[in-house]
């Protein structure tokens, strides 16, 4: 399903629209970075600044762009659910919102040299199906010298739904034991690694190249990747998002999933993802609305 662009709102000079196997891309090359947005799924499959030595984002070489299938990589959105569907696995895991077609509504260069666009999902069939209740979503992405998204649920229906939502996003890094992931000491953790256990972080963390995969509760702080290889910090910011998950396959997990790429490829990689979601789930009341955002930027030395 290819989505019909309304081009009297499309004002960026900085946007290119391409298609490929069936499915449409936007090309953004603005004087501060560049970036790649599948309307399948508005993900933001890549995303570099032009004063960057390296990549930020993580994509897989075996990363499959096909229709119904999430991209492995970039940053592929969380919604309506986190993991498996509570009552069906048949469903995509993390929730429909990645897989289905979403329009451009919106697009405009700012005074600062980034590029803003506007994107609205486009509920299809399926996710009738799969919902109960009526609802709006879309996304704000500023493209710049940071990666800024916001996703806004808007409850339509008569009565109260609760949601988990988020931003998956793949950090791509020198090697999975180089790095340092500072901002989450102290915090309460449920690892689902080892049964849902909870816990609470200790102190920095790290990583052995093993399996890890944590989410942080009751949690709304900024987490900082340290990155001595590359010579450089990521800073992940968050707004109205009280989870955050850290994420690495491990090298059994990776070659179990068929599009982590080649051999090893998995430990230049690891996610920190800005979510809501386990006792962090969110209640929408009719007719109100929420966001949730993530602000990625780097700093080299």
């Amino acid at each position: 399903m290819l989505i019909k662009l309304n081009h009297h709102k499309m004002t960026s000079k900085y946007l290119k629209i391409e298609e490929s196997n069936g499915l449409q891309y936007l090309k953004i090359d603005n004087p501060l970075a560049e970036a790649t947005v599948s309307l399948q799924g508005a993900h933001v499959s890549w995303w570099r600044p032009k004063s960057t030595t390296e990549d930020v984002l993580w994509l897989s070489t075996d990363a499959r762009f096909e229709k119904g299938r999430s991209i492995r990589g970039g940053v592929p959105i969380i919604w309506p659910w986190f993991g498996q569907h509570p009552t069906d696995n048949s469903y995509c895991i993390h929730g429909f919102a990645r897989v289905i077609p979403w329009e451009l509504v919106k697009s405009e260069d700012l005074r600062n040299g980034a590029t803003k666009l506007l994107l609205r999902m486009v509920p299809t069939q399926e996710v009738k199906k799969q919902l109960s209740y009526d609802f709006s979503l879309e996304l704000i992405i500023i493209i710049g010298e940071s990666l800024s998204t916001n996703l806004t649920t808007t409850n339509n229906a008569s009565f109260p739904f609760v949601i988990s939502e988020g931003f998956h996003t793949y950090f791509y890094i020198s090697d999975i034991e180089n790095i340092k992931i500072k901002g989450l000491e102290s915090a309460v953790l449920t690892d689902k690694v080892n049964n849902f256990k909870k816990d609470i972080e200790g102190d920095v963390i790290t990583f052995s190249g093993s399996e890890f995969d944590k989410v942080y509760l009751n949690n709304s702080n900024d987490c900082f990747i340290e990155d001595e290889k590359f010579n450089r910090v990521i800073t992940v910011k968050k707004s109205n998002s009280n989870s955050t998950v850290i994420w690495t396959p491990g090298d059994n997990k990776a070659k179990k999933m068929g599009d982590m790429g080649a051999e090893g490829e998995w430990r230049r990689m690891v996610c920190v993802e800005a979510v809501n979601a386990l006792e962090n789930n969110v209640v929408i009341y009719p007719g109100k609305s929420h966001t949730i955002g993530s602000e990625i930027a780097v700093q080299e030395y």
